[in-house]
């Protein structure tokens, strides 16, 4: 029997009451099985279940996990003589319990160092380093996790190399060198290098070029994560296509690794403007404190159904696509680039209720009758 579907206005097709039987039976996960995995990053409080409620849309909904957190150097690796597994080992245990995807995020990134790592200053002590933290790590989680960010954010948004510890000390070898190590330390999980912006030109053809040098000198690189923080305008969908091709064409696989769209006016936009405190507590910056307009959940919902209309046209180059987070209050965009602001990026509104946004996307995957 076929659902009626009422809808308010012709401009708002995409608040669609969706059918009861379907909200109760549907979830991204199932619909999109088998095009590609459906993820989420998991907060600290997520991993360790202290929400029934999250916990049941987490399990519902998805089917691969990232640790938004709680990998990262500066809480896996405080001290230099010093490990701490324990959330991370939660992490892993969740995955495997809930039959997971399990993606480790992430080996090398100059940010969230412990504070020992950026004193780091000559080259034999940053090769030790780099042994020692990436072997331990990986070969730790050796066979239950699936796939590695092993490289973050190593490039300038024009496409050169970011100064960093790292590079300060080894040059460009260590890129090299950390996926040589990821590799011999687990040699069946899938080696990412991952990064914002690198759908557009400049930094999109640094990315291609960083990957081809890594492969050339013997490194494997498995596929490339795309990190998908966008906005409503942009990035257009025809960079997005040309990066989902031209990464393809390397012979790697492409995910999208951190997808959320932000619907906040930004500050780098106003002219002769920084982000600053003048901004904090500034109305303009933070238009929707309560409630985001209809008008502006159907343009959100638009932009997330353009963009996975476009990830099913090509998934067969497309392993992953994450959302960086599971609900919109747990969105790092409310406290980014201007803290305190209500954003609404994600599918899931912080009382955990689908948006049409969701309905958007779970709606290029009906099934005609």
């Amino acid at each position: 029997m076929k659902c009626i579907k009422p809808y308010l206005f012709a401009v708002t097709a995409l608040l669609t009451i969706s059918c009861t039987s379907q909200k109760e039976t549907a979830s991204l996960k199932d619909v999109y099985k088998s095009d590609f995995y459906i993820g989420t990053a998991l907060s600290a409080n997520q991993i360790e279940e202290k929400d029934k409620k999250v916990d049941s849309l987490i399990r519902k909904e998805f089917n691969a996990i990232t640790a938004e957190n709680i990998m990262k150097s500066m809480y896996t690796h405080p001290q230099k003589d010093k490990y701490d597994f324990a959330l991370s080992d939660k992490f892993v245990a969740y995955g495997e319990k809930n039959k997971m995807f399990i993606h480790g995020h992430t080996l090398i990134w100059h940010s969230q160092l412990a504070p020992w790592m950026e004193k780091i200053a000559d080259s034999t002590e940053m090769k030790a380093f780099m042994k020692d933290h990436i072997t331990t790590i990986v070969s730790k989680y050796k066979g239950r996790i699936n796939s590695w960010d092993v490289v973050n954010e190593a490039l300038n948004d024009d496409g050169t190399l970011r100064k960093s510890v790292f590079l300060n000390t080894l040059g460009e070898k260590y890129l090299v060198d950390a996926f040589k190590l990821a590799e011999k330390a687990d040699p069946k999980a899938e080696l990412y290098y991952n990064d914002y912006n690198i759908e557009e030109p400049a930094k999109r053809a640094g990315a291609i070029a960083l990957i081809k040098k890594i492969k050339a000198e013997g490194g494997k690189v498995d596929g490339v994560g795309i990190q998908g923080h966008w906005r409503l305008q942009s990035p257009s969908l025809e960079e997005i296509e040309k990066s989902i091709l031209e990464y393809s064409a390397l012979g790697i696989k492409v995910a999208f690794t951190e997808l959320d769209i932000t619907v906040l006016p930004n500050p780098w936009d106003l002219k002769g403007a920084d982000v600053n405190q003048k901004f904090e507590g500034n109305p303009k910056m933070n238009p929707y404190p309560e409630k985001l307009p209809d008008s502006v959940q159907t343009q959100l919902a638009e932009r997330y159904s353009s963009i996975f209309k476009l990830f099913l046209k090509h998934k067969d180059k497309i392993s992953r696509v994450t959302f960086w987070g599971v609900h919109d209050g747990q969105s790092w965009l409310n406290d980014w680039p201007i803290k305190g602001r209500t954003n609404y990026p994600l599918p899931f509104d912080k009382e955990l209720k689908h948006k049409p946004a969701y309905d958007s996307i779970l709606k290029l995957k009906e099934t005609k009758e």
